[in-house]
């Protein structure tokens, strides 16, 4: 979707657009190869408006991801809500190569070029930021086994694990003069 600039004033204007689970895949991203992709309709609500030289996004999604754990690579659903508030702007002119110091504003603002701004862009890297560091089907997820890589939440896989000796075994037998 793609919203002109042009229409928005200081009144705020609201939007309300409805993503079904197939969107993701159309639009050529490589998160689906990954894993990654909308197991229910996402829901984005944005209310707009411009506030001197700059615009103002206020948005909220909801839905449903599909994921891909990072212990046993299975997948599950992982439930999203997300608040954000944006700057839409034009970028300044450099006038010189010295060093500046970004606010917290700045560092929530994007810059735009022309009159137009994909919606679907924004939308995709608010999802990218409300997903979790570490990817994980549930807290007490065992993972895969190191040897077979069977998935030890369905059982054990009857491999016999080596222990290896640490490297700090040694200086157990450290004798230090004086002592």
């Amino acid at each position: 979707m793609i919203l002109d600039l042009k229409t928005i004033g200081p009144e705020p204007k609201e939007y309300r657009l409805e993503l079904d689970p197939g969107w993701w895949e159309r639009e050529g991203d490589r998160g689906a190869a990954q894993g990654l992709g909308l197991d229910s309709p996402l829901t984005f609500h944005a209310t707009i408006y411009r506030a001197g030289g700059k615009y103002v996004l206020d948005g909220r999604l909801q839905g449903t991801l599909r994921l891909s754990c990072d212990r046993c690579l299975d997948p599950y659903r992982f439930e999203m809500q997300s608040t954000f508030r944006l700057f839409l702007a034009m970028p300044a002119p450099q006038k010189t190569e010295e060093e500046i110091e970004l606010s917290g504003e700045d560092m929530m603002t994007d810059f735009i070029v022309g009159e137009e701004v994909d919606v679907d862009a924004i939308v995709r890297e608010q999802i990218y930021l409300s997903l979790p560091m570490k990817s994980v089907c549930s807290p007490k997820c065992a993972g895969l086994c190191p040897k077979c890589g069977a998935n030890l939440n369905k059982g054990p896989c009857g491999c016999q694990l080596e222990t290896v000796p640490s490297a700090f075994d040694k200086l157990k037998h450290i004798k230090i003069k004086g002592d």
